[in-house]
């Protein structure tokens, strides 16, 4: 893993080689993992490290991309846009990700 990357497509390409290989998505109580079939709540995952990245050609097109390992051990990547996650997310979901976003 590197300290930053030049592209959110080479990131998540070094990372999965790094062996984050699930996507993640946002849902009400935590993440899921379509291909695990498999939900987490936000207690039972950390957040291990973010990358931040704007876009070239308009400073609102920004994203984040976390790194998050389960309690139970699966690795994997979680794209967002920022402050996207406002919606039908549970309050410690968004605690979680805000600790982060915020530094």
């Amino acid at each position: 893993m590197k300290n930053s990357y030049s592209s959110l497509s080479v990131a998540i390409e070094d990372l999965q080689n790094h062996g984050f290989t699930e996507d993640f998505n946002l849902v009400g109580e935590g993440i899921e993992s379509k291909n695990l079939k498999k939900q987490w709540k936000a207690g039972e995952l950390d957040i291990i490290k973010f990358y931040r990245f704007e876009g070239m050609t308009d400073p609102g097109d920004n994203t984040i991309l976390y790194l998050i390992e389960t309690k139970d051990g699966a690795k994997g990547l979680l794209v967002d846009a920022y402050g996207a996650y406002q919606g039908e997310i549970s309050p410690e979901m968004i605690q979680k990700l805000k600790l982060h976003h915020d530094e």
